[in-house]
């Protein structure tokens, strides 16, 4: 294969075969001719029969194929002795116009060491035809053009060479042109149009041509490309201006673009040659060329700049007007424009002292400018007066006959006005009269004159317990009319005597200095702290600091994260209580009363009893409220002497907490009474006590009251101003006080009932109370709450005393 020229045979062999062939070699050349683009494994030749020697000598002699590219063109096969076409071969990409091509190989074989170069000649198909640049030519020739004028056109290209090559032209039959075809030394061919007959654009504007390519193959390949030949009017006329002088007339300082005079000339030549355009004369001088402007399509001549008629009174301007043509045709004329006289001067005001910035406290009579004025003009036309808005808080004052002084005539107050544009017009005597406007920007120095305010007097936080440390709690906003360093507010907290968080507010809470947000420090507990109250100062950063302050209540809502705790009776660390109890008792007998307190408030202390678990479940029960057990039948002889019940004590939170406890009840023979005093067959009742009924009309009472004392004070709190009342710390429609349990807590059962009353009241929070009934026995008794102790600044601190005592 053609692929082992280069193997290690190639690599490792070669010196030595090298050395042999300087010794005793033969060698000799083979040559064969192939069309190109031949398919693969294509027949190219048989080396062992052009050789002539026999194909299994030659495999014998362990053929070696050298290629001289690195394209695998050719392959051999050493069994047969053939070399076919491997790859596609392309002769216009190998030799491009050169006209013989060629592949050269190279064999080796051993004993004799022998070399044989083979050489095999690309021969061309007439696989391209010939190809113009374009598909379209345009030519433009004039239509005076000489007969006999030659015009080339780009020749076309054929990558093929020899008699496959680019051959003829051929042109379209027509009545204008001919086609001349001119070699080169080269050998290449390229098209010349020759005018044979006069054009006459009148006649025929446009001539459509097709010139055709052709080559030398079998069969022959062409292409075309269409010419469209346009004929050019020949310029034989010059611009007429309807007079070769104008008159004009002009008042001085008239605006740009005013219209002065249109020009008109005409060209009987038509297309480019008939269009006219209009400039300025180049004998005009450069300061004319800035006054005046001509339109160079329609003509118009305008002002552009200033006309003063104390420079100049007469203009003289001169007009050129050419065409399109080729050469060009231009004709001239000459427009005189007067000038005629007005009070074109206006007043000119100079600024000889002027300060930009001007202090807020400055006082009325204070100097800001000291303006001068002044009119070219002469007469009436140079006096000049000077006024000034009546709207602002400035005045005039005239010094000499042009000079005038602008001072301050009130107070300024920057945070009402803090940049004033002040307009001086300067005007003259003139008939008309002629203005200029002068504006002075001043612009208020700030000082600090403003207390920062907060947005709201007092702010109101409703915070859940166990918060987490770092959480926002509020954030307080203030807000200084004062600029840059006067308004640049900074917060703290204030601190008073004493203990907790309203005395010392820094240990629990921390406020960000720049942004106002107020953060917790650590957790807040409801059951130590239900309210507390802080100052938050702001300062800004004038000289000297000007300073407000406003309230922050905290109000610590309750969570469930107590469960409850047995109170009665006592249970050692395993929770198990031992009763006796005798098996004569009879059904519906109170054996014991579960007693929980829950450190929780509302609905997280309300507490349900439940029996999970007894030795015989149809032998005693427990009230859902009251935690009485009860027996629920007769003992009997076969009931087991030791009975050991599971309850459960769950509070009415979410989720729900709960402690259990376990009661062994030994059954004797003779054992005493759990309780003495009590009737066995006081079962519980669904009825509600009536002392029970009276304590909840009371309670509605006192809320009710409560409810109209608290309008009455929102009502004073709205009419009265928040700061100087000293009863109303915050408005009556965002006023929020913490909640205190007047009565809370008492829990009903089936004989018992419960109410849990709140009562609001203006920070610190009034003393809350709680009432309860015994919870031994269905007998309504009546428990009385030491009240919560609530300190000074109603932070609430110490925990309310939740102990009962029976009255």
């Amino acid at each position: 294969m053609l692929g082992a020229g280069k193997s290690a045979w190639s690599l490792g062999l070669l010196p030595f075969f090298s050395l042999c062939l300087f010794l005793h070699s033969s060698s000799a050349q083979i040559r064969y001719a192939i069309p190109e683009e031949l398919t693969r494994g294509a027949f190219v030749g048989n080396i062992a029969k052009d050789l002539g020697t026999d194909v299994a000598k030659l495999a014998a002699a362990n053929l070696q194929v050298l290629s001289d590219s690195d394209s695998q063109y050719f392959s051999v096969n050493v069994n047969t002795g053939i070399i076919v076409v491997n790859d596609r071969i392309d002769r216009e990409r190998l030799c491009g116009q050169n006209l013989r091509c060629f592949l050269h190989l190279k064999l080796a074989i051993e004993n004799p060491v022998e070399f044989y170069r083979i050489e095999v000649e690309i021969l061309d198909i007439n696989d391209n035809p010939p190809a113009f640049p374009s598909s379209e030519i345009t030519l433009q020739i004039y239509e005076l053009a000489s007969l006999g004028a030659r015009f080339p056109i780009h020749q076309a290209q054929d990558l093929d060479v020899g008699s496959n090559a680019l051959q003829t032209y051929h042109l379209s039959a027509n009545e204008n042109f001919n086609l001349n075809v001119k070699a080169r030394t080269d050998g290449s061919k390229f098209p010349e149009l020759v005018l044979e007959r006069a054009l006459d654009r009148e006649h025929r504007a446009v001539h459509h041509l097709v010139l055709t390519a052709e080559d030398g193959g079998s069969p022959p390949r062409s292409s075309k490309t269409r010419i469209a030949v346009q004929v050019l009017d020949a310029n034989d006329n010059h611009p007429v201006f309807d007079k070769s002088s104008y008159q004009a007339r002009l008042v001085e300082n008239s605006p740009s673009g005013t219209l002065i005079i249109k020009l008109n000339a005409t060209d009987m030549d038509e297309g480019p040659n008939g269009e006219v355009r209009y400039s300025l004369g180049s004998h005009n001088s450069d300061a004319l060329r800035r006054i005046f402007s001509i339109d160079y399509q329609t003509g118009e001549i305008r002002v552009q700049g200033n006309l003063d008629f104390e420079e100049a009174s007469v203009y003289e301007i001169e007009v050129e007007a050419k065409d399109m043509g080729s050469p060009t045709m231009e004709e001239h004329c000459s427009v005189t424009v007067e000038v005629t006289d007005v009070n074109d001067n206006p007043p000119e005001v100079v600024l000889t002292s002027f300060s930009s910035f001007l202090s807020e406290d400055a006082p009325p009579g204070t100097v800001v400018a000291v303006i001068h004025v002044k009119d070219r003009d002469s007469g009436e036309h140079g006096k000049v007066q000077c006024h000034l808005p009546r709207s602002l808080p400035f005045k005039l004052r005239k010094d000499f006959e042009h000079q005038y002084s602008l001072l301050t005539s009130q107070e300024l107050d920057r945070e009402s006005v803090f940049q004033y544009n002040v307009t001086i017009s300067a005007s003259d005597l003139g008939i008309p009269s002629l203005s200029r406007y002068t504006v002075l920007s001043i612009t208020v120095a700030d000082i600090n004159d403003n207390t920062p305010q907060f947005e709201r007097a007092s702010y109101d936080v409703v915070l859940k317990e166990n918060n987490q440390v770092g959480e926002i709690l509020v954030t307080v906003s203030a807000t200084d009319p004062d600029l840059d360093q006067n308004s640049r507010l900074s917060y703290s907290v204030l601190s008073s005597p004493g203990k907790g968080p309203a005395t010392d507010p820094s240990a629990y809470i921390s406020i960000n200095p720049t942004s106002g947000q107020v953060s917790a420090k650590l957790p807040f507990d409801y059951e130590q702290t239900t309210y507390f109250q802080f100052q938050v100062e702001v300062s800004d950063g004038g000289s000297p600091a000007l300073s407000s302050r406003t309230v922050v209540h905290v109000f610590v809502t309750d969570q469930n994260d107590n469960a409850p705790g047995i109170q009665f009776p006592l249970t050692g660390k395993d929770s198990i209580v031992q009763l006796r109890i005798p098996r004569s008792t009879s059904p519906q007998a109170l054996i014991t009363k579960i007693t929980a307190v829950d450190l929780d408030s509302g609905r997280n202390a309300w507490l349900s009893y439940h029996l999970m678990q007894a030795t015989d479940p149809r032998l005693f029960g427990v009230a859902l409220r009251s935690g009485e057990i009860r027996t629920t039948r007769a003992l009997q002889e076969q009931d087991a002497a030791t009975q050991e019940l599971s309850l459960v004590v769950k509070d009415s939170g979410e989720p729900p907490m709960s402690t259990s406890v376990t009661v062994l009840v030994l059954l004797e023979e003779n054992a005493p009474e759990a309780f003495l005093g009590l009737s066995a067959h006081a079962a519980e009742s669904e009825s509600v006590p009536r002392l029970t009924l009276y304590l909840i009309i009371s309670l509605a009472t006192i809320s009710a009251l409560s409810l109209v004392a608290l309008v009455g004070l929102g009502v004073r709190c709205v009419r009265r101003d928040a700061r100087a009342t000293v009863g109303c710390c915050v408005k009556a429609d965002t006023l929020r006080v913490p909640p205190n349990t007047l009565l809370g807590h008492v829990q009903p059962s089936q004989g018992d009932a419960t109410v849990d009353v709140q009562v609001t009241a203006t920070a610190p929070p009034a003393p809350g109370y709680r009432s309860c009934f015994s919870p031994v026995s269905d007998i309504s008794e009546f428990m009385f709450m030491k009240p919560s102790v609530s300190h000074g600044n109603g932070s609430g601190n110490s925990p309310p005393d939740r102990s009962c005592s029976t009255e």
